[in-house]
Formats: C-alpha cells, structure tokens, sequence
C-alpha cells in the first residue's frame, strides 16, 4: 500500500505521516469488531472467523507499520515533540489494535449465544468504543498540522476540545461496561462457568479500547502543555 520505500517517503512529508498512516490501520482493526459482534448475534459463526481474520490482518498491517517507524526513527528529530514522546504515543495508539484483536480472540473460543437481556447495550457498547477509536484518529489526523502551528492559540483549543469529547466517550463506554456487568451477574445461574468469565472479560476487553484511545488523547493533552 505503501510502495517500496514507505516510511521513508513519509518522512520525507511529515515525520508525523507514519504515525497517522497506523492510526488509520488501528481505526480498519477495530471497525472490524462491529460487524465480527453483528455475526456472533446472527449465530453466524463462519462469518464470526471470516471478521476474526480480518482482526488480524489489519492489526499485523498496524504492528508492520510500527516496526517500520521504529526502524527509520532517527535517534534525534529536530521537532517541536521529543522522539521517546513520538514513540510512546505510537505505542499507546498500537494498544488499541492489540485490544481488538484480543476482543476478536476471545469471541472466538467457544460458539456464545447472546443473551436477550442485554443484546442492545452491547450494540451500544461495541458501536461507542468504536467512537472512541473514531476520536482518536481525529485527533492524529491533525497531529502534523497542529505540531507546524506549534500548538498555539486556536489549535490548542481545538486539541483540548477532541480530547475532551473523547474523555466523555470513554466515560459513557464504562457506564455501558457496568450495566453489562450487572446484567451479566444477573444472568449467572443460567450460564456455565466457562461462559460466564468469557462474557466478563469480553466485557472488560471491550472497554479498554476506549481506554486505550482515551490514553493516546491524554499524551496528546500533554504535548500540547509542554
């Protein structure tokens, strides 16, 4: 996708290009959850695998782009953002990716039939943290444009403003990760063990992608303070 000498070539545009360019194969792995949670609803379970692979090559061609950074990072950049910063919120982004893909993982070890009770709010909560995700790469689209601003004025409050609405995303993907929760303990006598600890962490799993994404936010914030 990249040509033959990728982050290179990015470089030569932005030292920010390889960073984005992850962020956007991030944003591919977790719209991948979706319709992978509209087929384990439908009990559709070969086209739960079908979008469990798609998981995880959109998360190989994330963890490809990110050893590619690592490897042509030069060891100084003479840029407004230190490079150990650059590299820190290049990992925060891959988290969100590897969250997915776990997510997927899990979805997988057994054939789960979702309850009724709560069919709707995990919709929800799929549909949210992939707010989340959506926000973030917002936010990293316009990461070279605000660094050539030097993060002033206007676009300080632009950064300020995403990633609040990004923090209040994440706050509303925890709220639906407690109802589910409670829901699910409810719901505890009619399911086996096994299955019961496999919604929980699924529950949990969901929920540290908007954790993730709110982290990338939160470096950013800090970028900008400095």
């Amino acid at each position: 996708m990249f040509g033959t000498n990728p982050i290179a070539g990015l470089f030569g545009r932005s030292p920010f290009g390889p960073t984005q360019e992850h962020m956007k194969a991030v944003m591919k792995c977790v719209g991948e959850v979706v319709p992978l949670f509209e087929a384990l609803m439908a009990g559709d379970f070969d086209q739960v695998e079908a979008h469990k692979r798609s998981v995880s090559e959109f998360e190989h061609e994330a963890d490809g782009i990110k050893n590619q950074i690592r490897g042509h990072l030069p060891k100084s950049l003479f840029m407004p953002i230190d490079r150990r910063d650059l590299l820190d919120l290049l990992h925060a982004q891959d988290s969100i990716a590897d969250t997915a893909q776990d997510v997927a993982g899990l979805v997988c070890l057994k054939k789960l039939e979702v309850p009724a009770e709560f069919r709707d709010l995990l919709v929800a909560y799929v549909l949210r943290n992939l707010d989340a995700t959506l926000q973030c790469g917002k936010l990293i689209s316009l990461l070279d444009e605000f660094v050539e601003l030097g993060f002033r004025g206007r676009e300080v409050d632009q950064v300020e403003e995403l990633v609040d609405e990004l923090s209040v995303i994440e706050s509303e993907t925890d709220d639906q990760g407690d109802e589910l929760t409670r829901l699910l303990f409810q719901l505890e006598e009619q399911m086996s063990p096994g299955t019961f600890f496999l919604w929980y962490e699924l529950f949990q799993k969901l929920g540290d992608i908007a954790d993730y994404a709110e982290d990338v936010g939160d470096r950013l914030r800090l970028l900008v303070a400095r």
